[in-house]
């Protein structure tokens, strides 16, 4: 079996570094020339937000430097360039092999698209990464909160168990029946969490600790719960937290309680920052259309009203025009709302 990681940035480099520590081979490939020197050079060195880490030899490559074919190619660039990408990548997949993309939002429906749903296997990530510099990333959720949420809105896959094992070097996987149910949990985490943090540039642990945007992220969690439900969508367990049972509120008594859970529920992963914060400051274009913007369609579908998530997608485009800069002023912009 022949593995690749296609878009090693701070998530790829540390998955990859947990895999080829077990004992495996896999090829990190990515764009960045200086990371993929310094990674051949030093190998990946991975620190924990927590304290401490390691250092791990990999095998890292330029796009150009692909030769043969892969069985496994785990997805994990930004979901904007898939058509592109994924059109690249299925002349280097195995006629019997999958792409497992591990991108946030729904993005298994246009990797099928290009390579059929035969060879596609989708992975919700419940941890996060930041990129340090060249040949070093951040692991930001705690170490013993590593999860796989593994499946296919498209029934069992051939390479199921083949993922599942290289997965497991790193963390617990989950083989998951209602697998469009898990991909809603962890859409409806992003959607609130990870929108915030990239307009408002917090942390989850900040957001969830500050009062203001503490009622934020509960009122988008809501609405995300809202526009699953009425889409017929039953939200899976994620990390053994059943969203639906503890966030979702119909009386004052169920909505005082979610909010007093919801920093509990973010106790591992408080040193996380959004992937689409250093998009908007770098001054890209993020992937909230295709996570925040997914759950907007959804509940247009539906007829499900979503003013914060509204919002937050406004705040984006603002901040994609340079008309704002993300920072924690953003949320006076909620005021109305919450």
């Amino acid at each position: 079996m022949r593995a690749c990681i296609y878009g090693a940035g701070a998530m790829g480099t540390v998955l990859g570094a947990y895999i080829t520590s077990a004992g495996e081979e896999i090829d990190l490939i990515t764009r960045n020339r200086e990371h993929v020197a310094a990674l051949n050079a030093g190998g990946a060195d991975i620190v924990f937000a927590c304290g401490g880490g390691f250092n791990a030899k990999v095998k890292a490559l330029l796009p150009e430097q692909m030769q043969g074919k892969y069985d496994i190619i785990f997805l994990m660039t930004k979901q904007r360039d898939n058509a592109e990408i994924v059109e690249f990548l299925k002349d280097y997949l195995s006629p019997d092999g999958a792409i497992c993309t591990m991108q946030n939002g729904l993005p298994e429906y246009s990797v099928c698209e290009i390579v059929g749903e035969d060879r596609c296997l989708g992975c919700a990530v419940s941890w996060g990464a930041t990129f340090i510099s060249p040949g070093r990333a951040m692991l930001t959720s705690s170490p013993d909160a590593l999860t796989f949420s593994l499946g296919s809105p498209f029934g069992r896959n051939a390479m199921t168990e083949e993922v599942a094992r290289l997965l497991d070097c790193m963390g617990r996987v989950t083989v998951e029946e209602n697998f469009l149910g898990a991909r809603w949990s962890k859409l409806i985490v992003n959607c609130a969490f990870s929108t915030l943090s990239a307009i408002t540039s917090l942390t989850f642990g900040r957001i969830s600790q500050n009062l203001k945007t503490r009622r934020i992220v509960q009122a988008m969690l809501k609405e995300g719960i809202d526009v699953a439900l009425a889409n017929g969508i039953e939200p899976a367990p994620i990390q053994g937290h059943n969203l639906v049972r503890w966030l979702n509120y119909s009386n004052p008594f169920k909505k005082a309680l979610s909010f007093v859970l919801i920093p509990l529920a973010m106790k591992k992963h408080s040193h996380l920052v959004s992937g689409m914060y250093y998009d908007l400051i770098a001054g890209r274009k993020c992937d909230a259309p295709f996570v925040a913007g997914v759950v907007g369609q959804f509940a247009e579908r539906a007829g499900v009203p979503v003013p914060c998530i509204k919002k937050a997608l406004e705040i984006v485009a603002e901040a994609e025009a340079g008309k704002l800069t993300p920072c924690a002023d953003n949320i006076k912009l909620f005021a109305p709302l919450v």
